[in-house]
């Protein structure tokens, strides 16, 4: 017959087991065991049992608690719920930056009056060619410079460089190119006999993109955000050999943009911020090989009911309706392409990027003087006459918290101004990071927009400046994939606020006053981290004086200050402020126009000093 036992169900740990078995035993018991000594076998399997449970108990809160989000702390399983609310972690940003390259072209006469440059003698520079600075950082530019051609999609500068007797000896001519900071990296792996969905896995650190993955065969394989995406986009030259029937020269569209549905293609994902895991498709590669356009007459086709259902959901990037979710390589070797580096250090000051590297640099024509082709040679030079920005760190553990969960929301569409708020900072690396942003509706609405988004990116230092032209470009391009259909945005740039801070303190007795102030510094100073602060953030002041009144051996603070840094001649932003008009109350405001304030180089411009009662 069975007997119903009194069973406590929310034990957690080992005191709880221990004494809930001890009771049970001797409630139902009794007469079987009763010696609960601490030395007695009986304890020692009552003790052991609570030891298992205990350990069993943890292990299972630990894994529930690393299925939410908000409370995970692995890393690995942090990167696995960000793709489940489909957001992409970055763990670097790539800054960009304009570079000009430089050569000289001895001059030639024509018809025995005209000078003109010798052509003959100019270079070829190839694709992906390397710029670096004297300490190493890498740039690359993904379009190869032809220094013969000139037009107004890319225009030749063309100056005077050497005149002897009245009459040019040699002509320097320029080109400018995008640059992306970065190092191209190669790797391969071997398949073999067919399988489903499989996986390869990169392990390096500051992993930007993967460039293209090429087959033994030569077959490209196309990234995708996710498999079940067929369709790409793809950009190509506007040119006479790319559209003979429609080319136009034009300034305002100087690429073509083209959709085709693929069947080689892969989806990436991070493990964490040194593993990144790409996956291909489940299709045998026996399938029929074939590119489809899509247009009226084959959309749907993989439906299991006619095509003229109008209450389909057609996807943008998937409305053929196949399920192949791509092929998967079958005894073949890939080569995998992908650029690292990145980060705020890769945001280089002007006339840094001097160090062209010549192993793509080349003579187009041939038949050349050797002793006049090796000095025309020698004369190539680069230069950025501009900083590099768009430089950024990965996204921290609470970034990636926050931006998913954001981004969740959204459901890939901006609806509210924290959307584009959110999705500027989630830019993909490769297009360069922004490292602070706000956004709020026009105090003046002289441009039409619905909303001004303000952005501020870093340099190689970590200090906020402006963002460049190219990075705003990029930033609009991007935004407006995710843009709702009567949204208008304004890209502006935020203002910098350089500061200071000044305070006075008295040190308690018995203490070394040089520590104690030193301790007043650094406290100070890892409280105006950069990091730490937003656009239109205000400065509280009790918050000032609580941080230094905590140290040890602080009796009291008896002045803290805050002044404005300016100047350019000095490193410091041009803006102005007037810091004590914009006091009330202990706070010191942020202006109507969305600033930051920032203590640009700590060690100097926080300062305290000891005084006495």
């Amino acid at each position: 017959m069975a007997i119903n036992r009194n069973i406590n169900y929310i034990n957690k740990d080992f005191a709880d087991y221990r004494s809930q078995l001890i009771n049970f035993s001797q409630t139902y018991f009794p007469n079987t065991y009763s010696d609960f000594d601490e030395s007695s076998i009986g304890m020692m399997f009552i003790e052991q049992a609570s030891y298992v449970g205990d350990v069993l108990s943890f292990y299972l809160d630990n894994q529930v608690q690393e299925t939410y989000l908000q409370y995970a702390r692995q890393n690995n399983n942090i990167f696995e719920l960000a793709y489940m609310f489909n957001y992409k972690p970055k763990v670097t940003s790539l800054a960009t930056v304009d570079i000009d390259f430089y050569q000289l072209l001895p001059a030639k006469t024509l018809l025995s009056t005209e000078i003109v440059p010798d052509y003959d003698y100019a270079l070829f520079v190839g694709a992906n060619t390397t710029v670096s600075t004297r300490l190493g950082g890498n740039y690359i530019i993904e379009d190869p410079i032809d220094f013969t051609v000139s037009s107004s999609q890319d225009d030749t500068d063309v100056s005077i460089a050497q005149i002897s007797s009245g009459d040019p000896t040699y002509y320097l001519i320029k080109k400018t190119r995008k640059a992306t900071s970065g190092t191209i990296q190669t790797e391969t792996f071997t398949f073999g006999d067919f399988q489903e969905f499989p996986t390869v896995t990169i392990n390096n650190g500051n992993i930007a993109q993967i460039i293209d993955i090429f087959d033994s065969d030569g077959n490209e394989y196309f990234e995708v955000d996710h498999l079940g995406q067929e369709l790409v986009y793809q950009s190509i030259k506007n040119d006479n050999a790319n559209d003979p029937n429609n080319y136009q020269e034009s300034d305002d569209a100087p690429y073509l943009l083209q959709t085709k549905q693929v069947q080689r293609r892969f989806a990436t994902r991070f493990k964490s911020e040194s593993q990144l895991q790409i996956q291909f498709g489940s299709g045998n590669p026996s399938d029929t090989d074939e590119e489809v356009t899509p247009n009226p007459t084959n959309i749907g086709l993989g439906l299991p009911f006619e095509r003229n259902k109008l209450t389909t959901a057609y996807s943008p990037t998937n409305f053929i309706f196949t399920n192949t979710y791509g092929v998967a390589p079958t005894n073949t070797t890939l080569t995998v392409r992908y650029l690292t580096g990145g980060g705020v250090t890769s945001n280089v000051p002007a006339n840094s990027l001097v160090v062209p590297i010549t192993s793509g640099v080349k003579f187009l024509a041939s038949s050349l003087n050797s002793n006049t082709a090796q000095y025309i040679f020698d004369s190539f030079a680069t230069n950025n006459p501009n900083a590099a920005t768009g430089g950024q760190n990965g996204d921290t553990l609470l970034e990636i918290r926050e931006n998913s969960l954001s981004n969740y929301g959204t459901q890939l569409r901006n609806v509210t101004a924290d959307d584009y708020l959110i999705r500027a900072l989630s830019m993909p690396p490769k297009y360069g990071g922004i490292s602070k942003a706000f956004i709020q509706k026009p105090l003046v609405n002289n441009t039409g927009a619905d909303l001004d988004l303000y952005v501020l990116t870093a340099n190689t230092n970590g200090n906020l400046i402006s963002t460049s032209t190219a990075l705003k470009n990029n930033l609009k391009s991007y935004l407006n994939q995710y843009r709702m259909i009567g949204d208008t945005i304004s890209i502006k740039d935020g203002f910098v606020v350089n500061i200071g801070v000044e305070f006075e303190v008295i040190i308690s007795p018995n203490y070394n006053n040089n520590e104690v102030l030193n301790a007043c510094i650094s406290r100070l100073i890892e409280f105006f981290l950069i990091s730490n602060w937003q656009i239109n953030q205000p400065i509280i002041m009790r918050d000032l004086y609580s941080i230094i009144d905590n140290i040890p051996g602080t009796q009291s603070v008896k002045n803290v200050m805050i002044v404005n840094k300016t100047g350019t001649n000095t490193g410091y932003s041009e803006y102005a402020y007037d810091i004590d008009g914009a006091t009330q109350n202990g706070v010191i405001y942020p202006s109507l126009d969305p600033c930051i304030f920032e203590v640009k180089y700590p060690s100097d411009d926080i300062k305290g000093r000891i005084v006495t009662l």
